[in-house]
């Protein structure tokens, strides 16, 4: 099993490493527009009893980063399974069905891992203070990462067009990225919506992110990393019935 993960995550780094200076030029254009928009520009404007909003918005943008990052790389496994046909060849390997799953979506988390270095380095620049615990933050990182690939993976098996791709991230990524915590508490927000928002897995990661660890979040980011990536193997063995 370990090397059949081992040998799809080496696939999915081959392809990366070819296309390394677009992807790392790719993932520093958006959090510099928004260090830039909301931590200089509205953010000068804003105090926060914590610090400064700077400080507060980092950790809300690797939030929001790690999600989008993860949800896109999958993306292509659509495309194998509708207009390449490719799948089936990897449903034929002498590999487990797990195995590609569980590689595609470590892949994944290695591409979110590398947009977040990014991000931490132009936030360092920008003069933002990072105080936060190496393995809780690691740790967050990579379970937000893994539930949001499985997300995009089960979505890929069960959608035709790219069109109903899209939508998953209007109706899903979309309204979590604005209402999460990624830009402002939720305790601002008003009690019924807040219970509906605190559901979401996105706040979870960003209150652990920017406050420290906390054990009823993480289970709940756990609890759902470990039932999409069940799910998203689930629905990837159905195709080889």
């Amino acid at each position: 099993m370990i090397q059949d993960v081992a040998t799809v995550m080496w696939r999915d780094w081959i392809v990366l490493r070819r296309r390394l200076k677009k992807f790392i030029l790719s993932r520093l254009v958006t959090p510099v527009l928004y260090l830039v928009a909301f931590g200089w520009g509205l953010g000068r404007n804003i105090n926060l009893a914590s610090g400064t909003y700077l400080d507060f918005l980092v950790p809300g943008i690797v939030a929001l980063n790690t999600m989008n990052v993860s949800y896109m790389s999958i993306t292509t496994v659509h495309a194998e399974r509708v207009y390449h046909k490719s799948l089936e060849e990897y449903l034929s390997a002498p590999i487990e069905p797990a195995a590609f799953v569980i590689g595609k979506v470590l892949s994944a988390v290695v591409r979110a891992l590398i947009s977040t270095a990014l991000i931490m380095g132009v936030a360092l620049s920008f003069g933002a203070g990072l105080n936060f615990e190496p393995l809780n933050f690691l740790s967050v990182v990579v379970l937000n990462s893994i539930i949001f690939g499985s997300v995009c993976f089960c979505a890929a098996l069960k959608v035709q067009t790219y069109e109903e791709l899209a939508q998953v991230n209007t109706y899903l990524l979309m309204p979590m990225s604005f209402l999460c915590g990624t830009f402002f508490s939720t305790a601002e927000l008003p009690p019924v919506v807040r219970v509906v928002i605190e559901v979401l897995p996105l706040t979870h990661t960003s209150q652990l992110l920017r406050e420290g660890f906390n054990l009823p979040s993480f289970i709940i980011l756990s609890a759902y990393a470990i039932v999409l990536l069940w799910l998203a193997i689930k629905m990837f063995r159905r195709l080889s019935t």
